[in-house]
C-alpha cells in the first residue's frame, strides 16, 4: 500500500471518530492509550510514565501531544500535523489544556486506560463538566479488519508459524521448557518479528494439563505430551496458536484427547460463517468434546479476539450471541485438560470472509511425534 492510502486510512479513522463525537455532543476527544494512538494516526511509542494524547477537537484539526523525546519520531510517522512537546520537567495536562477547547462541557475519554492519578490529573487541569467513555466506537472500529491489517496479521502469523518450524528442528529430548522457550523467543527475533506478543508458553507432560501454566526446569521425557502456545507482535499486529505434539510413543488416553480436540477444533472451524453467532461456535466445540466424555475437562472459552492486542473483542463463548461479519478475526482453540495426565489444546487463527473463513494459520494439526 502506498504512502498516500495508508495515511487516507488513518484519516478515515479519525473522521469516524469525530462523527462519533458529533453525534454524542462531544467537545473534544482524548486517546491516550499508545496502541489507539497508532491506530488513528500511524504513529506508535511506549511513553512509559509520560502522557501521550491525540486531540480531536469537534472544530478544528486534530493534534498530537507526546514527550520531546519523541517529538522527531512523531513527525516522521504520525499523519496529524501539528505535534504538541512536553519535556520532563513541565506538567502536561496544562498544555492539553491549552490545546483543548475552552470551556469544555462533555471530554471524550477511554476509561478503561485512564488511571484514578491520571483521570484525577486530568480533571484539575481541565475541569470539564463530564466524561464520556468512548472504547466503543473504537472497539467497533477495530471489530472489523481492513485489507491491509488482514495483511499484517498474515504476517505475523506466517512468522510464528516459521518460528515453530525452526524450532523444532532444533529439539531433544531431556530439554527444558525453558530452553525450548529461549530458542522460540531467539527465532522470533531473527526472523524479523518485534517480540513475542505475550508470554511464550511451552509445557510438558502432566504441566500440559495447565491451560496458563508457566515454563520451567521441567525436561522433556518420552511419552509427554509437548504443548507451544506462542505468538509474535510485527507491524502492529499479533499472531496467537497452539499445538501439541507427542514427544515419541503416547497413551491411548492422550491419543484419544488429541483427536477429540482436532475434531472440535476442526468442527467448529467449519461453521464459521457471516450470521452464525459465536455462542454456536462454542457450542459447535464443546458438543464435540463432551460426547467423548471429556466435557468437564473443557475449561474455558473457545477463543477470543485478534488484532493489535492478543486478547480483544469479541469473546467465544457460549453466551455471546453476536452474529459474525466479514473482517472479524478471532481464535478457536478448543482444549481438554487431565490432571495428572495431560493436556491438548489447538488453536488456529480465522479470518471471517463474504462466504464463509480463512483460516490463517496453516501450521499442519494431525498429531506429529517429535524426538
Amino acid at each position: 500500500m502506498s504512502k498516500a492510502k495508508v495515511a487516507q486510512v488513518y484519516l478515515e479513522r479519525i473522521s469516524k471518530l469525530h462523527d462519533y463525537l458529533t453525534k454524542q455532543e462531544l467537545d473534544a476527544v482524548v486517546i491516550t492509550s499508545p496502541k489507539h494512538v497508532y491506530y488513528l494516526t500511524g504513529f506508535f511509542t511506549d511513553p512509559h510514565e509520560r502522557f501521550m494524547g491525540l486531540v480531536i477537537p469537534a472544530k478544528g484539526e486534530p493534534s498530537l501531544i507526546v514527550p520531546a523525546l519523541d517529538r522527531e519520531a512523531a513527525a516522521a510517522a504520525s499523519t496529524v500535523q501539528t505535534i504538541h512537546t512536553h519535556t520532563d520537567t513541565q506538567n502536561p495536562y496544562e498544555l492539553l489544556k491549552q490545546v483543548l477547547p475552552a470551556n469544555l462541557k462533555k471530554l471524550g475519554i477511554e476509561k478503561s486506560h485512564m488511571t484514578v492519578e491520571r483521570y484525577e490529573a486530568l480533571g484539575q487541569a481541565v475541569c470539564a463538566e463530564s466524561y464520556v467513555d468512548v472504547e466503543e466506537p473504537l472497539r467497533e472500529m477495530r471489530l472489523i479488519k481492513s485489507a491491509d491489517e488482514v495483511t499484517r496479521l498474515k504476517k505475523a502469523v506466517q512468522l510464528i508459524e516459521d518460528t515453530l518450524s525452526e524450532t523444532l528442528k532444533t529439539f531433544k529430548i531431556g530439554q527444558t521448557e525453558m530452553e525450548i522457550v529461549a530458542e522460540l523467543e531467539y527465532q522470533m527475533k531473527r526472523l524479523g518479528a518485534d517480540g513475542p506478543s505475550f508470554s511464550t508458553m511451552v509445557l510438558a507432560g502432566e504441566k500440559s494439563a495447565l491451560p496458563h501454566g508457566t515454563p520451567g526446569s521441567r525436561k522433556v521425557q518420552e511419552g509427554d505430551l509437548l504443548l507451544f502456545d506462542i505468538g509474535v507482535a510485527a507491524d502492529g499486529y499479533v499472531s496467537d496458536i497452539t499445538r501439541t505434539f507427542a514427544v515419541g510413543q503416547i497413551s491411548e488416553q492422550l491419543r484419544d484427547i488429541y483427536e477429540t480436540v482436532l475434531a472440535a477444533n476442526e468442527a467448529a472451524i467449519a461453521e464459521v460463517r457471516p450470521g452464525v453467532t459465536f455462542a454456536h461456535l462454542d457450542k459447535t466445540a464443546r458438543d464435540v468434546i463432551a460426547a467423548k466424555g471429556y466435557g468437564d475437562y473443557f475449561i474455558h472459552r473457545l477463543g477470543h479476539g485478534l488484532g493489535m492486542d492478543v486478547h480483544e473483542y469479541p469473546s467465544v463463548h457460549g453466551q455471546n450471541q453476536e452474529t459474525l461479519r466479514p473482517g472479524m478475526v478471532f481464535t478457536i482453540e478448543p482444549g481438554v485438560y487431565v490432571p495428572g495426565a495431560g493436556g491438548v489444546r489447538i488453536e488456529d487463527d480465522v479470518l471471517v470472509t463474504e462466504t464463509g473463513v480463512e483460516v490463517l494459520s496453516k501450521f499442519p494439526k494431525k498429531l506429529t511425534m517429535i524426538g
